[in-house]
């Protein structure tokens, strides 16, 4: 098998699975596992991938995108604990956003509900969650909704937010880099994301580790934009130490 050939197919596994091991793609592919790290270095230059602790992700672009399905069963027990220290900085905040995507989800279902709290969101999933809450109103921004996400994007969603000033914002976003900033594959998305990022006094970024050092095609935000990073021990203490350099405190949990 030629080299271009099997880091296609590497590739189309770790898209189809959400990670690749590279023990596993040595044994699937029958090569060495050195040869598999050269097919990921590669795949990692051209920015398809992101490399951590022997194995790969996908890097999500304007041609690819992961499902919330999908996300709902990769790294949870790092997504859970994120959402737990995350839900700790809600501190006295009346105004919440809470931003498309599974560890969002996870933190607003960990948010107070012995007072008074309105929580703003484009996902359906989450304003459906937190609605239970008879403490809780719930402002859930309109527009076309993305079967992938279940997410509303678009001017409507967008104007929305620009209207209010909201006292903090949990955001996700599918590539973290000091260069690049804060990515996601959809300029629709990006928009709404980016107006949320502005209409917030105060902004938490929640996002495994993964996601960092990958970039992904619309930048909405600057890392020095967020008072607080929240993502899992799988982010070297250099690394996040790094980040920290350009204005956040960062939290490894």
């Amino acid at each position: 098998m030629r080299a271009e050939e099997r880091q296609h197919r590497i590739l189309a596994l770790a898209r189809q699975s959400g990670r690749v091991e590279v023990a596993d793609a040595a044994a699937e592919f029958g090569v060495a596992r050195e040869t598999v790290r050269r097919d990921l270095s590669e795949l990692e230059r051209r920015g398809l991938i992101r490399r951590t602790h022997g194995a790969a992700y996908p890097v999500e672009s304007a041609g690819f995108e992961t499902t919330l399905a999908r996300r709902e069963t990769q790294l949870v027990a790092e997504k859970r604990r994120i959402a737990a220290a995350a839900a700790e900085l809600v501190g006295e905040a009346e105004t919440v956003f809470v931003d498309e995507g599974y560890t969002p989800e996870l933190v607003a279902m960990l948010l107070p509900t012995d007072r008074p709290l309105t929580v703003i969101t484009a996902s359906l999933r989450t304003a459906s969650l937190v609605a239970a809450s008879e403490s809780t109103t719930v402002l859930l921004a309109g527009g076309r909704v993305r079967s992938g996400t279940q997410a509303t994007v678009g001017s409507w969603a967008r104007d929305m937010l620009a209207r209010f000033v909201i006292d903090l914002a949990f955001m996700g976003a599918n590539g973290v880099s000091r260069e690049h900033g804060l990515t996601t594959p959809d300029p629709a998305v990006a928009e709404v994301k980016e107006q949320a990022v502005r209409s917030s006094r105060r902004r938490v970024l929640v996002g495994v580790h993964s996601k960092f050092g990958a970039s992904s095609f619309c930048r909405f935000a600057d890392v020095g934009d967020f008072d607080a990073i929240v993502t899992d021990a799988g982010l070297s203490a250099p690394e996040a130490h790094r980040y920290s350099l350009l204005g956040p405190q960062v939290l490894r949990v």
